[in-house]
């Protein structure tokens, strides 16, 4: 049997992992990424203290080897200062995308290869199929493949996700069968460096200099309607703490950083029929005639697309119009439940302009 390198994060779905890679035959390590001071006021959100303190205890309980990676360095470069940059730039970061995808499945992977691990096992629910290639994971309410467009082939060859065939109610069943402290561990939803999820808190903490603030203006008659004291504090498509009021209800339609300029607008002006998006990571591009199905936001509905190269970007234009195309985000291209590959949108495409 292989050596396999576990990462557990303390939650129900890792712990399971560990366990079932156990039961057939492997030899384990366990591993929990210590990624950022977490606050102790704040222990049992992602990542805190809580969380290292379960991964070891199931780690004990199971009887395998276990250790702590300072990975602190990596993810604040790969992770935290992406998420800010992101925001300044105007966009709506996916630090989910950037932590799973690119700092698990490079320097992690690259660390547990180096303790001489055959595999870098995670509780993602997604699968690898032959190719080997990125698939959806059986459950689609639980399906994560969104987040982990960013794995290249050498890292799909050398991963192992247990749960992609599974339900979560069958995940906690195997955790109570295990007998482990996480069994009925609730998820998080958070942002783990951001516990309050005031994302402009840590904009504002490590860029003090910045002043982001503007004019909310009308979409539609170029009317300013209102002040903001930090563009970032918006994302494309919100429509709750705007601070206006038009008499109907009004969506961040646009974010202008070098104006410090919030657009709203009614509904009508959140609709698009395309996009351009840039660092790709493809498995199979696919031919442009060919029909596929995008999704341009986690758990988003897919929608049937074309893709095409134009200049250094792939245009992708929707069979039917997509809401709210939110650059910085990711859009992932699906031909059933392989994916195809990904890239990050920088710029939406209005019904008129296709």
């Amino acid at each position: 049997m292989s050596l396999v390198v576990a990462a557990m994060s303390g939650g129900v779905d890792s712990s399971v992992v560990a366990g079932l890679l156990l039961e057939q035959g492997h030899e384990v390590v366990g591993v929990h990424m210590k990624l950022h001071d977490a606050d102790p006021d704040k222990a049992g959100k992602c990542c805190g203290v809580d969380d290292a303190l379960d991964a070891r205890r199931v780690a004990d309980r199971l009887g395998i080897p276990f250790h702590v990676m300072d990975l602190r360095v990596a993810f604040k470069k790969a992770v935290i200062e992406n998420f800010t940059k992101t925001y300044i730039a105007g966009g709506t970061p996916n630090p989910c995308i950037q932590c799973n995808g690119i700092l698990k499945f490079d320097v992690l992977l690259k660390r547990a290869m180096a303790l001489g691990a055959d595999y870098l096992a995670t509780g993602h629910y997604a699968q690898i199929g032959d190719g080997p290639c990125l698939m959806q994971a059986v459950d689609e309410n639980k399906d994560q493949s969104y987040f982990l467009f960013p794995m290249n082939r050498s890292a799909l060859d050398k991963t192992l996700f247990p749960l992609g065939g599974m339900s979560k109610a069958t995940v906690r069943e195997h955790a109570k069968r295990f007998g482990l402290v996480t069994a009925n561990k609730p998820e998080s939803q958070d942002i783990c460096f951001v516990p309050d999820q005031n994302h402009a808190r840590v904009i504002q903490e490590m860029h003090p200099e910045l002043d982001g603030a503007g004019e909310i203006v009308d979409g539609v008659t170029g009317r300013v309607v209102g002040q903001h004291d930090g563009y970032w504090r918006f994302t494309v498509g919100q429509r709750r703490g705007l601070g206006v009021a038009m008499g109907k209800p009004a969506y961040v339609s646009d974010i202008d950083p070098d104006n410090c300029r919030v657009t709203v607008s009614g509904s009508e002006g959140l609709w698009h029929k395309g996009l351009l998006a840039s660092g790709w990571n493809w498995t199979e591009i696919p031919d442009p005639s060919e029909v596929v199905e995008a999704r341009i936001r986690h758990r988003g509905q897919r929608v049937s697309c074309t893709v095409q190269l134009d200049g250094d970007h792939y245009r992708v234009v929707f069979q039917d119009p997509a809401w709210a195309v939110a650059p910085g985000q990711a859009v992932v291209l699906y031909r059933g439940d392989k994916v195809l590959g990904g890239g990050w949108i920088r710029k939406s495409i209005p019904e008129e302009c296709v």
